[in-house]
């Protein structure tokens, strides 16, 4: 009975106290990416406890008051929420440069994006916004691999964490490689947390090169891994173990994540994901003959497609047809050099890539 209303109490004092300060989003009054621009600018300039300083903040954002209720560590990675799991103590577990090649024997700092996209630079080295406590063999094993939906994992942790081939069908279609897929349970606790990333770091997030980002200030992420944080966010909401992490962070950093405080501004900067007949609106395409020998290709499409271009393998796009208009679901390119080429289609926002040989 103690533990039961320990939690109750521990609950209503997170959403009791979930609310940033009077005024805290005042300026945040626009639409798109101008809105994720007033975010920004709401919670850039945040106070940077160092790199040492995450263990600290970790001793009162991550402990785990949520389901064994016991305040050990909550790794995102190893938590179990309905079954026996291995457990970190703050302190005694924490990565000493020992240990680490199985699970359960050290916790260390997670850079959910990872830190070679920026060079360790801070502030966002030492941001606990998106850099959270995790085990360490698991950390090491999810390497610098973007998040996806697995297909057949190489890897499962105890808790189901997996590692392994991109799914690249419905909402994660359009990237073949290696990706790591936390449980359900947090899914939408780690989109939340690259949302955060991609609005505190707009200013500098040009320049990373990653798998899941597309090189823009406004978007961030490319449309593949937009759509999969999109979708996480809507799969998972979010929890009172989040809102109780903001506060604490806040606390030490003197910022918030804004997509916990107001899950509305997700929707309202990225729009919402796309359905999964979308995703698979590019699954009926073939391409034909292939190779070809008169320099002419068709293109077959049980859907619209809003794009096709012609890309040479140095990368130079030798053809751009917008809007291309397809008769009985066809459309031919014609007069095509000899060659090996990509053909690269596009239509809401996703694409796929044939490889073409014109003799």
């Amino acid at each position: 009975m103690k533990k039961i209303f320990l939690i109750l109490l521990l609950l209503c004092v997170s959403f009791g106290f979930s609310q940033p300060p009077t005024g805290y989003y005042n300026t945040a009054t626009g639409a798109g990416y101008v809105l994720k621009t007033q975010l920004y600018n709401i919670i850039k300039g945040h106070t940077d406890r160092g790199y040492g300083g995450l263990y600290t903040t970790y001793t009162n954002s991550d402990k785990d008051f949520f389901y064994e209720n016991n305040g050990t560590m909550l790794d995102m990675y190893t938590e179990n929420p309905t079954g026996p799991e291995c457990e970190f103590t703050y302190g005694i577990n924490q990565d000493d440069g020992t240990l680490g090649n199985n699970e359960c024997e050290r916790y260390n700092r997670e850079h959910l994006i990872p830190q070679s996209v920026f060079n360790a630079t801070t502030p966002m080295y030492s941001d606990a916004h998106f850099v959270v406590p995790a085990d360490k063999h698991i950390n090491g094993v999810r390497g610098d691999t973007p998040f996806g939906k697995v297909n057949s994992a190489t890897f499962t942790s105890t808790n189901g964490s997996k590692l392994g081939q991109n799914l690249n069908s419905g909402y994660s279609s359009g990237y073949a490689g290696v990706v790591f897929e936390p449980i359900d349970e947090f899914k939408g606790d780690i989109a939340r947390c690259l949302l955060y990333f991609a609005t505190r770091y707009e200013n500098v997030v040009v320049g990373y090169s990653y798998p899941m980002l597309n090189g823009t200030s406004d978007q961030v992420f490319n449309p593949t891994f937009l759509n999969i944080l999109l979708t996480w966010n809507q799969l998972d909401p979010v929890s009172p173990r989040e809102v109780a992490r903001n506060n604490a962070i806040y606390v030490r950093q003197a910022n918030r994540n804004p997509y916990i405080d107001d899950n509305t501004f997700v929707s309202k900067i990225w729009g919402d994901p796309l359905a999964t007949t979308s995703f698979e609106a590019l699954s009926s395409v073939a391409v034909f003959p292939n190779p070809t020998n008169n320099h002419k290709v068709s293109i077959t499409c049980e859907n619209a497609i809003e794009t096709i271009q012609v890309i040479t393998i140095n990368g130079q796009v030798l053809q751009k047809i917008q809007y291309p208009v397809f008769e009985n679901k066809t459309y031919t390119l014609e007069n095509l050099p000899s060659g090996f080429y990509f053909l690269k289609l596009g239509s809401n926002q996703q694409s796929v890539t044939k490889k073409i040989l014109v003799n």
